[in-house]
């Protein structure tokens, strides 16, 4: 694209400078307008100014009085979900068209996962990226929905605990109910469930996440070369990604679960692993590596979209 379109990054922490480093080393869509942060001494803010990036520590409000921001476009939140509801009204009321890209789980706009229901979100003025855990199994639950019903969708992400920043610590509830949501309603299962597990492991270990679904009965041969066929579509915007080992196949009967009652079918168990590609966090912090990659081609697709390429 010749075109490029500015952003700023709200949060100066590891996920947002992670982006920010992304943006500027890989996308042809995007271009670093501004760096956001409340925190002076910050590595992100300082990083950024170093790169030629207009910086501010004085939150959304300074944003709003840096030149640069009368040229920004998009705007992806990298704070929490308590303060992304306040950051998008407060800049809504001076552009009501800013596109706002939510790495929080507060979930104001739909849940976007890029390879399932990217393209149907490319009008939204604010999506949803709902979470880590939710980036890396979402897929996989909706590469079984395209074969046959789901009615029940488990995930358990378990991460390095050394990559659960205070963002990260304190959205666990958020984290939970954003992700059991999202599985069904972009995943298409009718219940949803997800477990979060902060793994305390020396040396820390790379994010492996865990998905059962409980379906109708469908060929097995069909469900698993929907499976490949999704992990490959990740493993384009995210190259750490992997199925870790070959999906298995269980045919049950009245087993139950909650809110659904009694139920058989067959029970499909993938495995992941998510290694991050170690741009600014460490290679094992696949988990935040995978929600700035998820972003970056949310807003990659918008802006093709806005420019009309």
């Amino acid at each position: 694209m010749a075109k490029k379109l500015k952003v700023a990054i709200i949060g100066s922490g590891n996920i947002g400078t992670d982006l920010m480093i992304k943006i500027m080393r890989n996308s042809q869509a995007l271009e670093m307008g501004a760096m956001v942060g409340i925190d002076p001494k910050s590595d992100g803010l300082a990083r950024a100014d170093r790169l030629g990036v207009a910086v501010t520590h004085e939150g959304v409000e300074g944003l709003t009085r840096l030149p640069v921001f009368k040229d920004i476009d998009f705007v992806f939140d990298a704070t929490s979900a308590g303060a992304h509801v306040k950051n998008d009204a407060f800049l809504r009321t001076l552009k009501p068209g800013i596109r706002m890209i939510d790495l929080t789980p507060a979930a104001i706009g739909p849940y976007c996962i890029p390879v399932v229901n990217g393209q149907a979100n490319v009008d939204a003025l604010n999506v949803n990226m709902v979470t880590c855990g939710g980036q890396a199994t979402i897929p996989m639950v909706a590469a079984v929905s395209r074969v046959a019903k789901v009615h029940y969708g488990e995930i358990i992400a378990s991460i390095s605990s050394k990559s659960a920043g205070p963002g990260t610590r304190a959205n666990i509830d958020e984290f939970t109910e954003t992700t059991s949501k999202a599985i069904e309603a972009v995943g298409g299962a009718s219940k949803g469930k997800a477990i979060i597990v902060l793994n305390p492991a020396e040396p820390p270990v790379i994010m492996r996440d865990t998905v059962y679904t409980l379906s109708e009965l469908a060929d097995r041969d069909a469900v698993e070369a929907s499976i490949e066929e999704m992990a490959r579509d990740v493993n384009a915007y995210v190259p750490g990604y992997r199925l870790k080992q070959k999906v298995q196949f269980d045919e049950v009967q009245n087993l139950n679960i909650p809110g659904l009652g009694k139920l058989s079918g067959l029970k499909t168990s993938i495995f992941l692993e998510v290694e991050g590609a170690a741009h600014y966090l460490p290679a094992y912090a696949g988990n935040l590596d995978i929600m700035t990659s998820a972003g970056m081609r949310t807003a990659e697709r918008m802006a093709q979209s806005m420019i009309g390429a």
